[in-house]
Order: C-alpha cells, then sequence, then structure tokens
C-alpha cells in the first residue's frame, strides 16, 4: 500500500487529531451532528478530525503550499452508531492521498483515481467498482428539474441515500422533510436511474436534444468528463469505472467529480470514496487552490478481508491462525537458536527454561 502511494511522487502529512470547531463546521452538511466536540479548553472550543481532508486543506492554507501530493494514515472520529460486521466504528483509520495545486485539467483526477484503482487491485479484494459522478452535473440536474438553490444541498443529501434506500424511500425524504413538490422529485428520479459505462453514458448525456448537453453547467462538466475517461482509458484504470448519476456524496466541500469504490457483493458499503474540491483550501486562506483526493477505509478493507479468511478457513476445514509463529523453541541451549531461525525466515517464539540461560536471553533480544 505504501509503495503504490510512494511511487507517484507523494509525502507523508501529518496533522493533529483535533481541530478549532470552526475550521470543521460548514463543511459535512448533514453529516456535520456527527462530529465530537471537545470541552472548551480555556476558551478555544476543539472538536475531533471527522476526516483527513479539511485538516489536509488548512495545512496547505496556513503554509502556503503550492503544488503538492500527500498521503496520510491517521484515525479519524464519528458520532456514529458503531455496526462492526459492517466495518463502521467512531474511532477508525482512514488512508488518504491528495493532490493540490494548478495542474494540466483532469490529470490530477485521473492520477488519484488511478492510484485507487491499483490498490484495490494489489489487495485482492474481490470485484469492485468505481461509481463516478460530477458534483456541477448534479447541480444542473437539479435546476433542471426545478429544485431552489437554497435546497441543492439537502436534496443531494437526500440522493446520497440511494445506495441504502430505494427510490421511494428517498422520494418520500425530499417530499415529506424537505418540502420538494412531488413533480420535482419524479423529474429527479428520471435522472438518477442513469449509469453504465462510462462513454456510453457520456454519449446519451451529450447528444444534442439532452438536456444535461443544453445546460451550460453541465456541458462543462462532461466535457471534463470525456478527458477523464481519455486519460484513466490510457492508464489502464477505466474498466472498474461505472458511470452513475445517482451517486451525490453529501458532503459540502466537493465541487467536481466525485467517486465511490464497493466491492461487489460486499456488505460493508462503499470501501473508498472522494472527488474533487477547489474551494476548501480557500475557505481559511482567501486564496483558492485547487485540489482532489481520495480516502480508504482501512477497517472496512480489513473487515472485508476477515471476512474472506473466514470463509477460506470454513471451506477447508482449517483454524485461523491468530499468530504468525510456525515454530515454539522449548529449551534454546545457548540462546541463540531463535535469532537463527528467525534470520532464516521462519516465524517462532520460545524462552529458555534455565535461569542462567533466561538472563542471556533477555539480554539478547531486551525483553
Amino acid at each position: 500500500l505504501l509503495l503504490l502511494l510512494l511511487l507517484p511522487g507523494a509525502v507523508a502529512i501529518d496533522t493533529p487529531v483535533f481541530e478549532l470547531r470552526e475550521t470543521l463546521m460548514g463543511k459535512y452538511g448533514e453529516d456535520s451532528k456527527l462530529i465530537y466536540d471537545l470541552a472548551d479548553q480555556g476558551g478555544e472550543l476543539l472538536s475531533l478530525r471527522y476526516d483527513l481532508t479539511v485538516p489536509f486543506a488548512r495545512y496547505v492554507a496556513v503554509n502556503a503550499i503550492g503544488n503538492i501530493k500527500r498521503y496520510h494514515i491517521g484515525k479519524v472520529y464519528r458520532r456514529d452508531q458503531p455496526q462492526l460486521n459492517r466495518g463502521r466504528f467512531r474511532e477508525f483509520f482512514q488512508c488518504d492521498f491528495d493532490i493540490a495545486g494548478s495542474y494540466a485539467a483532469m490529470v490530477p483526477d485521473a492520477e488519484v483515481l488511478s492510484v485507487l484503482v491499483e490498490i484495490l487491485r494489489d489487495l485482492q479484494l474481490g470485484k469492485f467498482t468505481v461509481k463516478l459522478n460530477h458534483r456541477r452535473l448534479l447541480d444542473a440536474m437539479l435546476a433542471i428539474a426545478g429544485v431552489p438553490a437554497q435546497k441543492f444541498r439537502p436534496i443531494c443529501s437526500a440522493i446520497d441515500k440511494l445506495d441504502k434506500e430505494p427510490w421511494e424511500v428517498v422520494r418520500a425524504e425530499m417530499v415529506e422533510e424537505k418540502g420538494l413538490p412531488g413533480d420535482v422529485a419524479d423529474t429527479i428520479g428520471q435522472f438518477v436511474v442513469l449509469r453504465g459505462e462510462p462513454r456510453q453514458l457520456l454519449a446519451v448525456l451529450t447528444a444534442s436534444e439532452h438536456p444535461l448537453a443544453q445546460h451550460p453547467d453541465s456541458a462543462a462538466a462532461l466535457a471534463e468528463l470525456s478527458s477523464l475517461f481519455d486519460y484513466l482509458d490510457a492508464l489502464g484504470a477505466l474498466g472498474p469505472i461505472s458511470f452513475d448519476l445517482s451517486l451525490a456524496r453529501g458532503l459540502d466541500y466537493y465541487t467536481g467529480v466525485i467517486y465511490e469504490a464497493v466491492l461487489e457483493g460486499g456488505n460493508v458499503g462503499s470501501i473508498a470514496a472522494g472527488g474533487r474540491y477547489d474551494k476548501l483550501v480557500g475557505m481559511f486562506s482567501g486564496k483558492d487552490v485547487p485540489a482532489v483526493g481520495v480516502s480508504i477505509g482501512i477497517e472496512r478493507v480489513f473487515a472485508i478481508m476477515e471476512g474472506q479468511a473466514r470463509q477460506r478457513a470454513a471451506a477447508s476445514n482449517t483454524a485461523i491462525r491468530a499468530t504468525e509463529t510456525q515454530v515454539l523453541v522449548a529449551s534454546i541451549g545457548n540462546g541463540m537458536q531463535v535469532g537463527q531461525l528467525l534470520r532464516r525466515g521462519v516465524g517462532c517464539s520460545g524462552f529458555p527454561a534455565n535461569p542462567e540461560l533466561q538472563h542471556l536471553y533477555r539480554k539478547t533480544y531486551n525483553t
């Protein structure tokens, strides 16, 4: 994993596990309620970080960084309802890869997505799909349907639930809770069912008679996606991509391409997600810095790997080993046999029974 992150030239950046509350607020939409607030620290209102993206954006702004590729593996915290079998925790690790700065259009987006695809292929979790959409397409879709601009983000949050709830439930939320007219919700429903192979769906949406081709914002987004698909094809990363208009991503800071990786047949939800956030750095410095990135849920990946290991063990009627130890040495003579075995690549553990040799063992292995 680290090798695949280092190959593009990324550097490791670490940020504090807590931030000023004002740093985090207003970035996560309806998910802001999941932020852990800390007790008043002598007048400073602090919160535990919800993700690794907003702290990174603050870091770029405070240090006036131009171009940077970074990775970060660290813990994040969410006041959510834990579901252990689905890899959902209140404290968990994320692995982020981001590119910030000025580059040729869609090149960083393609690089981030290709790194994601390469990592998921290397992990050999099974067949996966990377669902992809564009935030400006979503906004144009809502505008065409007749959604008031002030309701764009709340309606996007409702659309984002389509991977967990059927359309009927999401439509009811739009109409009954968010006050959207029924015919407007039905028009949205005609858009969000569109998904498929990237270039095939792109051809449908760019046809002159399609409403999205006639709207200036969505037409610009479709042109960006055309370039992105060409780059991904050249990088060998287009295969797992699914162009999906139901993908919304509820976080407020996304401004362009958004994506989410899911394992086919898995029951842990998305295992990675990300997108472009060109305005986030500017919230801290007043100067916008284009940026795009992806977050991989380490715990969810481990939950999948553990489940697969259990299935293999059950199929072969064997037990899952708790350690990698291959040999237990009960009496090790002069205290060096364990070291010899380890140097030969044999996992082992042992402790001498002779009291005099115990002192030698502790001295040799600093135990």
